[in-house]
């Protein structure tokens, strides 16, 4: 008995001196929080950073959750999904939607809901396979730009001198020009191929994204953690595309939503004026193909018309959904 009482007497002695030493030492380590104004314990700072990266989410979230951006949503996954799976929902197969004769400019019926076209092609099928051939082009050569404009614009504006004067009366020259012209001048050369539509309009949007991202590196290179970087010995590269980049990008990612829709329109565009690859299904050839016989058969036109817009309309309230999200005016609303 004497002996549990003794052993017990030793735990709390134990306890007692471990509490005073983790007391003490908790003391010692923030010392300066106590006696320095302004000085930070280490350990809430990462807590308190934390939270405020949960917070900015939530608000970030909360600022996407507006009824237009929500709208633009709905419409850009809609369309989407008639891109990615045209043979299960279009009533007819893309071949007898692009190929096979009948009676033309024939009025909506239940087999042609929304009437027929020229050689008695259905509209509704052209309608849904329209989406896939306007993002299969959109996409990868707003993607081409982006890639080739940023890294252009960066080098520029990091190396200057020289480099930026050169590279920047380029991109002037390519500017000077209207977007669609150049474009008709690039597929009247190359062909009236899919492949080179793509790559003349992956081409035409490299100086916008290099004059765009090139500001932001402008402003971003005299700031003091790239100095600290260069000190710390990171090369010019890493400098560039590890840290100078990454601040730099939002505008991008807002712009990229954005020219989704405008590089749709203007194929509709060069479409609607002959430039474009027959083999594919395009609204804007649709409407140019029906503009002849709008008295006639209006429903031919007006359906491929009211696809561009809404597709057009989905990703510009994305993009300002975007953008507002993303505004640094906002963040502390």
């Amino acid at each position: 008995m004497t002996e549990q009482v003794y052993e017990t007497r030793l735990e709390k002695e134990e306890k007692k001196e471990n509490l005073i030493k983790t007391m003490l030492k908790w003391l010692f380590s923030n010392l300066k929080f106590l006696l320095i104004p302004g000085a930070r314990i280490d350990e809430l700072s990462l807590r308190e950073l934390e939270y405020e990266k949960s917070i900015s989410k939530r608000k970030f979230i909360r600022r996407l959750k507006s009824v237009l951006t929500l709208t633009g949503i709905g419409i850009v996954f809609v369309v989407v999904t008639l891109a990615v799976f045209p043979e299960w929902i279009a009533p007819y197969t893309f071949e007898q939607a692009n190929g096979l004769p009948g009676n033309s400019w024939g009025l909506p019926s239940i087999n042609y809901p929304l009437g027929q076209t020229e050689f008695g092609r259905d509209v509704l099928s052209r309608m849904i396979y329209g989406a896939r051939a306007s993002l299969t082009i959109a996409l990868p050569a707003i993607t081409f730009s982006v890639i080739f404009g940023v890294i252009v614009g960066v080098v520029a504006a990091y190396y200057g001198g020289w480099i930026d004067s050169i590279i920047m009366r380029i991109i002037d020259i390519f500017l000077a020009f209207p977007g669609l012209i150049l474009a008709m001048v690039f597929i009247a050369i190359w062909g009236q191929r899919m492949e080179y539509i793509m790559l003349a309009y992956g081409i035409l949007g490299i100086p916008y994204y290099s004059r765009l991202i090139r500001g932001s590196v402008l402003q971003a290179r005299a700031l003091p953690y790239v100095e600290a970087a260069r000190v710390a010995g990171a090369g010019n590269w890493r400098i560039m595309f590890r840290h100078i980049l990454p601040n730099c990008i939002q505008p991008i990612i807002i712009s990229f939503t954005f020219d989704i829709g405008g590089i749709i329109l203007s194929l509709a565009g060069l479409a609607f004026l002959g430039y474009s690859d027959v083999n594919l299904i395009e609204w804007g050839r649709d409407i140019d193909i029906a503009r002849g016989h709008i008295v006639m058969a209006p429903y031919a036109s007006l359906w491929p018309g009211l696809m561009i817009l809404i597709t057009v309309l989905g990703f510009m309230l994305v993009g300002d959904g975007l953008r507002d999200a993303l505004d640094p005016r906002l963040r502390n609303l």
